[in-house]
């Protein structure tokens, strides 16, 4: 294995990890030709497949932006020696948000019938049907529903869209730039281009903690319109953000294992891990509230929510969702020397990533898949070759286009960032 130590490398992407990811996309494309040729329930797991691995894709992209412009904000000088890690994800997050949209759009306008909960066939969208179903909103229909259309100032096809491509469309913009400033840093040197990287991250901090719930509204939270929580949003922003911090992990730990960014220590490593211990217990703090404040209520419109997670085929991934995405990352990097272990780190850092597909998946999947009256539900009816399978591709597509953006730059490192030598003689 060769090294490279000077800050003017560049990285190559070829070999095994093009060659797997590749691979990996066709499994994800046989996945979701099997769901579909399968037809019946399989169709409907398939686009709830889709959505939950769409949405994941985005929300760890929208996670590098995210650390990007906080890591100019606070001026983080340990940082800077892997900034091209972040940013290459950060130009990844246009492809996530076409992804998003066209699986948010085809699962919204293709329509199915199901049985209600009153024994009767309903044509539904196989997305979005709890808001966007025909007549829930026409008083003069039978499907009417008062809930709904009190909420169809926000819940309608136009609003759905414009905040879904709005929004990916003004983070990816702000990533965009941040990466561009960052580029022609290297170019030309001086304090101009950080300068304007610091006030975009600004802004994109102010616009990002406003928008981003409503975001997770629209995507996630309105598969299940009748339900709602203000904590959802921040419980969203919670799991996106040790999400795609796990990715940044894995990946800087990839390059150094590779022979390159051979400045990364110890020193990095500890910092990454300290971010992930600690936002995993934001999140864990944020779940809870959730949970309990919605319990101790005990207002039927609110724990209808945890009480579809609480059925059987539900309840024992419920309580595994807390296994993986806090008592692990406690357990596993409690100490400081667990966070500069890069074994440690690589499998705390898988643990989260399957830990909040997990979380993802309990989001959407009850609000999603209906199960005839009657009908017994089986380990393979909520598990499969579709579950597996595209969540495979995403994780190729993820890697084929994070790794080729990482290429395109001229060196692995930002050269010319004021705080590159407090990054490269980083000591804690």
């Amino acid at each position: 294995m060769g090294t490279h130590t000077s800050i003017d490398e560049r990285y190559e992407f070829s070999g095994k990890i093009k060659t797997w990811s590749l691979i990996a996309i066709v499994i994800g494309v046989v996945g979701v030709a099997y769901g579909f040729l399968a037809g019946g329930d399989s169709i409907q797991r398939t686009f709830s497949n889709l959505l939950l691995m769409s949405y994941y894709f985005a929300c760890v992209c929208t996670a590098a932006v995210f650390f990007l412009a906080y890591q100019y904000v606070a001026q983080a000088g340990w940082s800077a020696s892997i900034l091209r890690v972040p940013q290459a994800m950060a130009k990844v997050l246009p492809v996530a948000a076409v992804i998003l949209i066209i699986v948010a759009a085809a699962g919204l306008f293709t329509t199915h019938t199901v049985v209600n909960e009153e024994g009767h066939e309903e044509v539904m969208p196989y997305l979005y049907g709890h808001w966007a179903a025909h007549g829930l909103t026409d008083v003069t229909s039978e499907h009417y529903d008062a809930t709904i259309a009190g909420k169809s100032a926000f819940l309608n096809v136009p609003v759905f869209f414009i905040v879904i491509v709005g929004l990916t469309f003004l983070y990816s913009l702000f990533g965009h730039l941040l990466v561009k400033y960052s580029t022609n840093e290297d170019e030309l040197g001086g304090m101009f281009n950080y300068n304007k990287s610091f006030k975009m991250s600004c802004i994109f901090l102010v616009i990002f903690g406003f928008t981003f719930p409503i975001f997770a509204f629209d995507t996630v939270m309105s598969l299940e319109a009748h339900w709602f929580s203000t904590m959802f949003g921040w419980y969203n922003l919670a799991a996106m953000h040790v999400s795609g911090l796990a990715v940044i992990t894995l990946i800087v730990l990839y390059l150094r294992n590779k022979g390159y960014m051979q400045w990364v220590t110890e020193n990095h490593l500890h910092d990454l891990g300290k971010l992930m211990f600690a936002f995993s217990i934001f999140w864990t703090y944020v779940w809870f509230s959730q949970f309990f404040l919605i319990w101790y209520a005990n207002m039927p419109e609110e724990t209808v929510y945890f009480y579809k997670r609480w059925e059987p085929e539900y309840k024992w991934w419920f309580w595994l969702n807390i296994v993986l995405n806090f008592l692990s990352p406690l357990l596993l990097l409690m100490s400081r020397d667990a966070k500069r272990l890069a074994g440690r780190l690589k499998i705390t850092a898988i643990v989260i990533l399957i830990g909040h597909w997990l979380d993802f998946y309990l989001m959407i999947m009850p609000g999603t898949i209906h199960h005839e009256p009657g009908h017994e539900v089986h380990i393979f009816d909520m598990y499969g070759i579709q579950e597996l399978f595209i969540a495979i591709g995403f994780i190729g597509l993820l890697t084929f286009f994070t790794f080729n953006s990482l290429s395109k730059f001229k060196s692995m490192i930002p050269k010319k960032h004021p705080f590159l030598e407090e990054s490269l003689h980083h000591h804690i």
